[in-house]
């Protein structure tokens, strides 16, 4: 069958033609979104100390204040989801897979950055607390007690004297290791090392802090 010719001197393009035309362009942005997964997974997995991937992270934290240094921190991965709006990724495996691993790396990256100061690290404190322990407020006003003490919730606290080292004050340092490896610069895993050694040892905040009123340490 001759191909029809346009007004305009072009050849028209069959449905055939369009269909292949139509499954090039989805499968370009299918692989399009594929690259950019894996850039952010690799990116994680090089850089677990930035980024705090060595532990699961299911707590909410609600963020207050400066919306905005946090949007700078997602927009990326919102710019990266924009590019390909135009496919329905909500009702593809690709877009479920694209947009649950993208939002999870956002969220650990979010936290680990909130807890760095002290107001953030309290806040994500109390949500680990309440979230995933099922502790009430008493409790976590017990653990804020304690460790407004130990280290005035600052991730970089070191004792060299003793050897004990941030928020929690491990005593050695090295025992965060059974939470995560990036202890040194990641508040979170102290936090989470914190909690499960208060946990284990005491049972409760409050009752870890009522030993440290006796004795001066937990």
């Amino acid at each position: 069958m001759k191909p029809q010719i346009e007004a305009d001197g072009s050849r028209a393009r069959d449905s055939g033609e369009w269909k292949g035309v139509e499954t090039v362009t989805f499968k370009a942005k299918t692989i399009g979104i594929w690259s950019v997964v894996a850039a952010m997974l690799f990116l994680t997995s090089a850089l677990p100390s930035a980024y705090g991937l060595e532990f699961p992270m299911t707590s909410q934290v609600e963020i207050d204040g400066d919306t905005s240094a946090i949007a700078a921190v997602i927009n990326p991965i919102d710019s990266a989801a924009a590019l390909y709006g135009s496919i329905e990724l909500a009702a593809t495996p690709v877009g479920a897979m694209f947009s649950s691993d993208l939002a999870l790396v956002s969220a650990i990256s979010v936290q680990v950055e909130m807890a760095r100061t002290q107001i953030g690290a309290r806040k994500v404190a109390q949500a680990i607390l309440t979230q995933e322990y099922g502790f009430d407020q008493t409790q976590y006003s017990c653990l804020n007690s304690l460790w407004t003490k130990e280290s005035h919730w600052n991730y970089k606290a070191h004792n060299y004297r003793s050897g004990a080292h941030g928020i929690a004050q491990a005593l050695p340092a090295e025992k965060m290791n059974v939470v995560a490896t990036d202890w040194r610069t990641n508040p979170v895993t102290q936090i989470r090392w914190g909690i499960r050694y208060i946990t284990m040892r005491y049972d409760t905040p409050c009752k870890a802090w009522s030993h440290f009123k006796r004795s001066n340490y937990y």
